[in-house]
């Protein structure tokens, strides 16, 4: 492959080379850019400047990462240096896609072809595991799993819904529906049939449908007991499964015959997965009122971070793993990704309560935990928490927060600096495949925050400052979304509209 490339380059010539260069990343830049000015310098602890310089340096290494992408996945180091030996993880899906899906749906789809073509080899895999269905790798180059450690690896079987999630984002928000009945309606039949198999229904539960030894995102605690995390991905799997296979056979028949020849789906199966989503349990405390992270997790001793001197972080290179565990104690969000993820599935006092509880109980060992805990505490109403958060996803390695920088860039969280702008400064949300947008802003404050976004193939442009929330559609036919409750239309008639934004002190 680098043959064939250097043969070509010096085809073309490097005048041609450079001018293509230029055409690509100015399409880069048009349709993914963020903007920032006029932010508080005393809160954001930075410069504009700064802030303008993290924004892009993490777009573009994600775009560099990913550009490629159409016969490999995404390094969890990109292309920035050798740890995890290259190989790809569940970061993709949740903290990448997100990203590519509603800038580069192009690279999107074709880091979720990736995923199909491993589709075989994860069937494969569940039969090692003595299930039905497939199970994907946690980590992988090949499509193998390379995990050397099954409980902080293998056992983390979200890696399915992670990735059957992302596909139900890219079929949202793109409407390439001939993608989901080509190549996802078998990914997504495959890891139903896996969640139905793992599970059962308890007797101890009420009769619900439970899910037992698994490892969701928090690696400080594992082979655990209905994770809640864990429990409503599974869920989403298995209703978007049941979903999608019940529409083709109503309204696609010769697709629907070809899948029921690939996969022998039958129509009983899928009533037995809208029967055990229906019916999966979510963890709840009555007492305390919040979402346990898992059965067993509120019964622990908790940890003592403010007694734990500095130097010994991460947790996990000072204490063996069987001292972690016996404790509350979180390596990275997971009740908090949960919440984030499905916000519709928990109430506005639920969130708080969850994350009140939850946030003290997080090292921020990894990565991947400051973006998400910044755009749910922008959401529930921690302007200043979310804003510490945000700074140390967005300069996770410009300013080598975690002291590693030196053996590659963490390109998850690179993508998380778009998520905590977008979901978190911009207040966006997805859950039923209609943008809507809840922005908030402190009082008299003159930060603004201009982006565009790609959807349904149309682009629009998000610019949001004292005077309000202004959505501009770029081209395109038109489409709705919404702002807080109100639905708008853009359309080529009405392409632009202005809406005010709600302040933390009157929310």
């Amino acid at each position: 492959r680098a043959e064939r490339t250097l043969d070509r380059a010096f085809g073309q010539g490097f005048a041609r080379i450079l001018a293509d260069q230029e055409q690509y990343m100015a399409d880069f830049w048009s349709r993914s850019d963020i903007q920032v000015s006029n932010l508080d310098p005393t809160r954001t602890k930075r410069s504009n400047i700064e802030i303008q310089q993290a924004i892009r340096f993490n777009l573009f290494h994600v775009l560099q990462a990913s550009g490629r992408a159409d016969t490999t996945g995404v390094a969890a180091k990109g292309l920035t240096g050798q740890a995890y030996e290259g190989q790809y993880f569940w970061d993709t899906e949740i903290y990448l896609l997100p990203f590519l899906t509603y800038t580069s749906p192009r690279i999107a789809k074709n880091i979720l072809m990736f995923r199909y073509r491993m589709l075989d080899q994860a069937r494969a895999r569940a039969r090692d595991l003595n299930q039905k269905g497939a199970m994907f790798p946690w980590r992988t180059i090949n499509g193998e799993e390379a995990s050397a450690y099954y409980a902080a690896g293998t056992a983390q079987y979200h890696i399915n819904a992670d990735i059957m999630h992302a596909l139900k984002k890219y079929v949202q928000a793109t409407g390439d529906e001939d993608f989901l009945n080509e190549y996802g309606a078998e990914m997504l039949i495959e890891t139903a049939r896996l969640w139905s198999d793992l599970g059962f229904f308890s007797e101890e539960k009420e009769g619900k449908f439970c899910i037992h030894g698994v490892t969701g995102p928090d690696e400080y605690n594992t082979v655990v007991n209905n994770n809640t995390y864990t429990n409503l991905m599974a869920q989403e799997n298995l209703q978007y499964a049941a979903s999608v296979v019940e529409t083709l056979q109503e309204q696609n028949p010769k697709v629907f015959a070809a899948l029921v020849s690939k996969t022998g789906i039958t129509m009983e199966e899928v009533k037995e997965w809208r029967i055990a989503a229906e019916s999966m349990y979510i963890p709840y405390d009555e007492k305390q009122l919040i979402h346990p992270q898992d059965d067993a997790f509120l019964e622990k001793e908790v940890w003592d971070l403010q007694k734990t001197p500095s130097e010994n972080f991460p947790l996990l290179l000072f204490y063996h793993p069987l001292v972690i565990y016996r404790y509350q104690v979180i390596k990275q969000a997971d009740i908090v990704l949960a919440m984030f993820l499905f916000g519709q599935a928990f109430s506005p006092e639920q969130k708080k309560r969850n994350f009140d509880y939850y946030d003290p109980l997080t090292t921020g060992d990894s990565s991947l935990s400051s973006c998400i805990q910044s755009i749910v505490a922008s959401e529930i109403g921690y302007p200043d928490l979310a804003t510490e958060y945000a700074r140390a996803a967005l300069l996770m390695d410009l300013a080598d927060i975690g002291g590693n920088v030196k053996d590659g860039c963490h390109i998850a969280s690179m993508g998380g600096t778009w998520m905590v702008m977008v979901y978190g400064l911009a207040g966006m949300r997805d859950f039923d495949g209609i943008l809507t947008f809840k922005p908030r802003r402190l009082p008299a404050q003159p930060a603004r925050i201009r982006f565009p976004l790609t959807y349904r193939g149309q682009i629009f442009d998000i610019d949001m400052g004292p005077e309000g929330a202004k959505y501009s559609l770029r081209e395109g036919k038109g489409f709705m979304i919404r702002h807080e409750e109100e639905e708008i239309h853009l359309s080529p008639e009405a392409p632009v509209a202005i809406r005010p934004i709600v302040t933390w002190s009157s929310c």
